[in-house]
């Protein structure tokens, strides 16, 4: 099964198994990590579940959304490699994506 590496917000990093087809929030929240509140579930309407890429995997990934945009502009820890983890839909390709969970806003 593909793996998530992510390091929360107290340095920690984490390693995980994540099923093809979910949402890295979906899969972040399913192995207990806390930080990624999710409050509206995954629609895109609330950047809970904003995470940095790790640069390396920037390119890999589709682009970011003008909804998703919006709402991380709503952030004060907004970065160039920030992204909404429920709109980055988790595959066999990014087996071992790199991310850090952002600070909380």
């Amino acid at each position: 099964m593909p793996k998530l590496i992510v390091k929360i917000r107290n340095g920690d990093e984490k390693v995980i198994e994540a099923a093809a087809g979910t949402s890295v929030m979906e899969a972040l929240r399913n192995e207990g990590i806390d930080e990624i509140q999710a409050i509206c579930g995954g629609c895109c309407s609330c950047a809970t579940c904003h995470v940095y890429v790790d640069s390396d995997w920037l390119e890999k990934l589709a682009p970011v959304t003008d909804v998703e945009n919006e709402l991380l502009d709503c952030s004060s820890h907004r970065k160039s490699n920030s992204r909404l983890s429920c709109q980055i839909p988790f595959n066999e390709a990014l087996n071992e994506l790199r991310l850090t969970v952002a600070p909380e806003d």
